[in-house]
C-alpha cells in the first residue's frame, strides 16, 4: 500500500512538472534543456544587445529597457560558456556623464590597448538645438565602472539626416576604426581617431559618409567574413511585431550595400519583435551566433523586451541563412 502511494505521488509530481513546462512554453517563457543557454539569456527587460569576446569570456552590453526617463544606466553580463551569466550592475549611469540625463541606450564596446571604450547614445535628441547624441566612456575593466571620456558628445548633431543613436564600432583589417550609426532611416560611417576622442575627415574633406541601404531604419552592425563586408540593420518599428533584421554584402565598408533580405524576424509561436542585434564569432572557428532582443507573446508594452541568442549560419555562397528563433537557445560553448 505504501509503495503504491509513493508511486502515485511520484507520478503526480512528474505530471505536474510536465504541465508546468508546457504552460511556460505556451506563455513564451524559456524552457531550458540541460547544456543549453535557454532564451532569454538572463532575467529582466533588456534590449539592443552588444556582444563581445574578451579573452575567454563572452560579454553582453544591453539597453536597460524602460521608459526613457528611467533608462539612465547600463548593466553588463559575462559568461564563460554562453549558459551561465553574471550580472555587472550599473557599469555606467548619468551620474558619471554630466551631459546625459535620459535614454541611455544601444551601447557598443571596444577593447583597445588594454582599455575598454563604451560608446552609447543618450537623451534621444530630436534636433540640433538639443543636447545629447553619441558619447564615449572608458574603463580599465570590461565590467566597469565607466567614466565619460570627453565630457561632451562625440556626435551631437544630425548629419545626412541620421539621428545620432545606435552606434557601432567596426575595426577593419588595416587597424582603422569606424563609427557606424544612425536612426531615422539614415546611416553614416565616420573614421575614429586612434584615441577615440574625435573623428578624422576623409581625403575629400567630409567627415560623414552616408551608407544607407534600402529599407534601413536603425541598429547597424558590420562584420567581415572571407573578404566580404556584411552590413546588417533593423527594419520596422521597434515597438511592433514586425521588427526584424536584414543585411547586405559589399567589397568595402563604404558599400555600395544592396539589400539581400531579412534573416531574423518574429515567429508567432515563440515571440515577436525580433531585432536590433549583434554577432558573436567563436574565436578560431567559423561558428557564429546572433544575439538580439524580442518580445514575449504575453507582452504588449514596447519596453517588454528580452535578450536572446541563436545560431547564425551561412550557405556555400556566403549568404546568411534565415535564423530560427528558439526557446532553447544554443549549446554550451567555451572558448579554448
Amino acid at each position: 500500500m505504501r509503495l503504491k502511494l509513493m508511486m502515485r505521488l511520484q507520478a503526480g509530481i512528474c505530471l505536474l512538472s510536465l504541465v508546468c513546462a508546457m504552460s511556460l512554453a505556451v506563455k513564451g517563457q524559456a524552457v531550458k534543456p540541460a547544456g543549453y543557454s535557454g532564451n532569454p539569456l538572463f532575467p529582466g527587460w533588456y534590449a539592443d544587445p552588444e556582444a563581445a569576446v574578451f579573452g575567454k569570456e563572452y560579454w553582453i552590453y544591453p539597453t536597460y529597457s524602460a521608459p526613457y526617463n528611467k533608462q539612465v544606466f547600463l548593466d553588463a553580463f559575462s559568461s564563460s560558456d554562453l549558459v551561465h551569466w553574471i550580472k555587472h550592475s550599473q557599469i555606467l549611469d548619468t551620474s558619471s556623464v554630466k551631459w546625459a540625463w535620459r535614454a541611455i541606450w544601444a551601447p557598443a564596446i571596444v577593447n583597445k590597448s588594454g582599455r575598454y571604450f563604451l560608446f552609447f547614445g543618450a537623451n534621444d535628441i530630436q534636433n540640433d538645438q538639443q543636447t545629447g547624441g553619441i558619447g564615449v566612456a572608458v574603463s580599465d575593466q570590461p565590467g566597469g565602472p565607466y567614466k565619460d571620456l570627453l565630457g561632451k558628445p562625440l556626435v551631437d548633431k544630425f548629419y545626412n539626416g541620421a539621428q545620432p543613436i545606435d552606434q557601432f564600432v567596426f575595426r577593419d583589417d588595416d587597424g582603422q576604426y569606424y563609427l557606424i550609426y544612425g536612426g531615422w532611416r539614415h546611416c553614416n560611417l565616420a573614421r575614429l581617431k586612434e584615441d577615440f576622442t574625435g573623428l578624422l575627415p576623409f581625403a575629400d574633406g567630409t567627415t560623414f559618409k552616408e551608407i544607407t541601404p534600402d529599407k534601413y531604419v536603425e541598429g547597424p552592425y558590420m562584420f567581415k567574413r572571407n573578404g566580404k563586408y556584411y552590413f546588417m540593420w533593423s527594419e520596422g518599428g521597434w515597438t511592433g511585431p514586425d521588427y526584424c533584421v536584414a543585411y547586405a554584402v559589399a567589397d568595402s565598408p563604404f558599400g555600395p550595400f544592396r539589400r539581400v533580405g531579412k534573416i531574423l524576424q518574429q515567429d508567432t509561436s515563440i515571440a515577436t519583435g525580433a531585432g536590433h542585434h549583434s554577432i558573436i564569432k567563436v574565436p578560431g572557428k567559423d561558428q557564429w551566433y546572433i544575439v538580439y532582443h524580442r518580445r514575449p507573446l504575453t507582452e504588449k508594452d514596447g519596453n517588454s523586451r528580452e535578450v536572446c541568442i541563436d545560431r547564425m549560419e551561412f550557405d556555400r555562397n556566403g549568404q546568411i541563412l534565415p535564423v530560427k528563433i528558439t526557446r532553447e537557445g544554443v549549446k554550451e560553448q567555451r572558448i579554448k
